[in-house]
Formats: C-alpha cells, structure tokens, sequence
C-alpha cells in the first residue's frame, strides 16, 4: 500500500471512530433524558391541582331574614371581586319554610353549602354531625377570634368543636309609638328607670294600662274601664314564646334572677322556678285584664303587624327588628330601655352564626366565604346597612352612625349589650327541638287560659329534663 492510500485509510478509520464515539455519548446521554422526562412531567402535573381548585365555583348560601339578604348579596359582590373563581349565590327562605328545607336538605344530600345558623338549631346538627367543625380551618388560617364582641366566638363551640364564625349579636328593647305617648302625656324619658315586678307589675304596667284605651276612651285605670271593648292596647306581646320566649316574656323572666339552665350544654331546665312560674301568670294577666291582646289576635294578625296598624303602643322586639320598624311605621316610632326588674334589667343576648354543610363538594371555597361573611369588611358592609349589629365593634359604631343619620336612637339595645349585668345567653343546650315541642303547646294553652300555669310549668319541666336522661 502506498503512502497515500494509507494516509486515506488512517483518516477514514479515525472518522470512523469518532462517528462511533459520538454517538455512543448521545446515546449514553439519551438514556437519562428519558429517564428525565417522566419526572419533569410529573412537576407540572401536581402544579396542576392548584389551577384545578382555580376552577369556576358557585357557593349556595341561605338565609331567612329578608330584610339582611340584600347586605349579604354586597358581601358577595365583595368576596367575589377578591376570589373571582367563586361566585355565592344568596338564597332567601321564611323562618318556618327556611328551617324545613334545611332539615329536608340535610336528609336529602341537597342541602346548601353554607347556612346561617341558630343558637337553637346547631347543637342537633352538631351531634348528627350535619354541618362541618371549621377549628382546623381557624387553626390553620390563624383567625383572630379576639375581632369578635366578648364571649360571641365561645357560643358556637360543642366539645372542642368549632361550628361557625359569628356575624351579628342581638339584644331586646321596648319598641313604642311616639303619638300615642304624647296624647296620654307621658314622656318617653320614663323608661330610662321604670320598674318591673311579677306582683304588680310595678311602673312598668302603670304605664301600659295608662296607655290602654276603651271604646269610651277610658284608660285601663279608669274605674269605667270596659277591657272586653278595647280599641288600643298599651302592650302587644310577640305571642307566648315556645320554650325561649326570646322577644316576649324572657326580659321580664330573666330581671327576677331567674335563668333558663345553670349554662351552655348543661341538662338541665328551670321551667318549674317559681319565679319563671310567677313571671308567666303575671305576662297572661296583661290579656286577661285587656291591657293586650287575645293570643288568637297575635297568632292570626302578627304581633308587629298589630303594633304598625296603630292597635297597640308599646311591644317588645329585638334589634334586628329595628329597620321593619323605622320603614314601616305610619307614626313617630321610638326604642327604648327594659324595665328594671326584681335584679337588674336583664335582655337576652343572641347571635348568629354561619355554618358548612358538612356534605358541601366545596369545601375549601365555602370555608373562604364563611370566614369572609364574618370578616371586618362584610361587618362593615351589613353595618352600614344598619339593618343589624355586626359581631364587630366597627361594624356596631357603623349601625349606630346610619340610625344617627336618620334621626333614630337605638343605643337602648347597645346600652343593655353594653350592660356587664344586663343581659343573658339563649339557652344553648342539646335536644332543643324535642324541648321546643314540648314548651311551646304548654306555654299556648297557658296564653289560652286552658292550662295553669303553676300545674303546667312544673309538670312540662319534668318532661323536658327527661330528653337528658334526668
């Protein structure tokens, strides 16, 4: 072989070799890369679960006071604008029809995902375990329970459970007609201290009977007074108060130093008191002496609807009745203090709650919007609605500043909230819808005059502690 053909078969061998050697590194460089790829396409594919939850949510939530639906639906506005993948659709339903619904969704697997929630109701549902304990959305979203009005957080709270985030406080406060009043000239300045006893009734029912009016146009007293031919009635009671008697005989109850339990979730009930016993013969007396109407006539008619028609002067309602009253009323409407009863001036304190469908397929989405419902900003919102105390001080300073604007004095209902003495907690104990059933057929045929109420009470008592065992 000669030199040149040498040379060449050197260089065709190398090249060769180096063709070889090359693609033995891409290939020994290949295999990784497709070891690789599984595992960079699994990144994106747990990235991915985010951006599935981003997906296009809709959150029924329900309540029953038609008067708040229009505050919350702002509040939707609001949290959607901050979480533009969930979208609540507020629902509205009657307090009766409102509670079926909840009941029969509850059965049904139907139910909505979020729920306004009451002190009455939510011990049952906890324990059927209905609606979702949210502590370890609090614990891990860090939610300061302390924004909330004193003692509000703890009430929604069973066994180390957490069922809801508070979002308003009630209390009870005379409501009156300013005209009526003035024509029996009396100021309202009077129940800055007027008085209360199951005796007599004291200054409080000189009042009412002042205000009472016959036919003749004699007051209830008057030795001429005809109460069987009544045309204004000084008091109309909100009816005989099932097993709370929240808006009706649970102020004057509460004043005597009587209470319905010895605290939340303790089994046991006070009905046969004497004291609750005295209080209910004394709250009967007022119809039986034509200073009220028939329970018939509250039943029938409604009792704020015989207030607003000009039939009565003075009722009792809670402070989320406040606005049906000022839109409503034909005449000077007022709001002012209980009567100063045997120990104290004594209102009940009440509030609401929201709560999670424990069957929701959003979980996460309805956690958002129930915290956001109990939030400064949705507070802030419903308070300058005015149309209930917000569980937040702005949202309370927010309420007072509309009322203030419009010429109206609701501080009766602060200043009992206020009150470190003055008020009370609605019973919060188990088994309160087999109690409710068991009071409120008692406490009608009380208000009917068909049962006494010293052999009723005690007997319906017995019964209602049997639910516990006791």
């Amino acid at each position: 072989m000669n030199f040149k053909k040498y040379l060449a078969y050197v260089v065709m061998v190398l090249m060769l070799v180096l063709l070889v050697a090359c693609g033995g590194t891409a290939t020994e460089e290949a295999a990784p890369a497709e070891e690789a790829a599984p595992a960079e396409e699994a990144a994106p594919a747990e990235e991915a679960a985010p951006a599935e939850e981003a997906m296009a949510v809709t959150i029924r939530y329900v309540l029953w006071d038609s008067a708040q639906q229009p505050a919350y639906e702002q509040c939707a506005t609001a949290f959607h604008e901050e979480n533009p993948n969930i979208t609540v659709a507020v629902e509205q339903l009657g307090w009766d029809d409102y509670w079926n619904g909840i009941t029969t969704g509850f059965v049904s697997g139907d139910a909505p995902d979020v729920i306004t929630d009451h002190l009455a109701k939510f011990p049952e549902f906890a324990v059927k375990e209905q609606i979702m304990d949210i502590q370890p959305f609090v614990d891990r979203d860090a939610v300061d329970l302390d924004v909330y009005l004193s003692g509000l957080a703890d009430l929604w709270v069973r066994q180390g459970k957490r069922y809801g985030l508070p979002k308003d406080w009630d209390t009870i406060a005379v409501v009156y007609n300013a005209d009526m009043l003035e024509a029996a000239g009396i100021d309202p300045a009077v129940m800055d201290d007027w008085s209360w006893n199951p005796q007599d009734g004291g200054k409080f029912e000189e009042i009412i009977a002042m205000l009472t009016l016959d036919a003749n146009g004699n007051n209830g007293l008057s030795a001429d007074f005809d109460k069987d031919n009544v045309v204004q009635y000084g008091y109309i009671h909100q009816g005989s108060g099932g097993f709370s008697g929240q808006t009706q005989w649970s102020a004057f109850a509460g004043s005597t130093g009587w209470h319905f339990t010895d605290g939340p979730w303790t089994t046991k009930y006070y009905y046969d008191d004497p004291r609750f016993i005295d209080t209910i013969e004394w709250y009967v007396g007022l119809v039986e002496k034509g200073y009220a109407p028939p329970l018939a006539d509250v039943s029938s008619l409604g009792a704020q609807q015989l207030f607003l028609s000009g039939t009565g002067a003075t009722t009792t309602d809670g402070s989320w009745q406040i606005g049906n009253y000022v839109t409503n009323s034909t005449f000077n409407v007022g709001f002012g203090l209980l009567p100063i009863g045997p120990e104290g001036r004594k209102s009940m304190f009440n509030g609401l709650a929201d709560s999670i469908y424990v069957g929701t397929e959003h979980p996460e989405e309805a956690w958002q919007w129930l915290k956001f419902a109990a939030s400064p900003t949705c507070a802030n919102i419903v308070g300058d609605t005015g149309v209930v105390f917000p569980a937040q001080q702005s949202g309370v300073e927010r309420a007072l500043a509309v009322r203030e604007q419009q010429g109206v004095d609701v501080t009766a209902f602060t200043d009992e909230a206020l009150d470190p003495n003055g008020t009370f907690l609605f019973p919060i104990t188990d088994n309160g819808a087999e109690i409710d059933s068991i009071m409120g057929p008692v406490m009608d045929s009380i208000m009917l005059g068909e049962a006494d109420a010293a052999t009723a009470l005690p007997d319906a008592n017995e019964q209602v502690n049997a639910t516990f065992g006791e």
